[in-house]
């Protein structure tokens, strides 16, 4: 009986995270740009996508790079 038990609830378990693992999945991944970023326009050629998608990694690493403010201490 016990061991019936362990079966069903194993079973249990692992049909939860079946679940939870296909919801994932399925998720699309949205990248947010950076605010204040225009969004790559998708009819511009091939060359002035590439030089913007550039640019925007070039301002998202410069932005990530600036110290931040240190907080007053009291």
């Amino acid at each position: 009986m016990r061991g019936i038990f362990s079966i069903v609830g194993l079973l249990v378990v692992v049909a939860i995270i079946g679940l939870l693992v296909k919801k994932q999945l399925s998720t699309p991944v949205a990248v947010p740009s950076a605010p204040g970023t225009p969004a790559i326009s998708a009819n511009a050629p091939p060359q002035v996508q590439s030089q913007q998608a550039q640019q925007q990694v070039k301002q998202a690493v410069d932005s990530a790079m600036q110290a931040r403010p240190m907080p007053e201490e009291k």
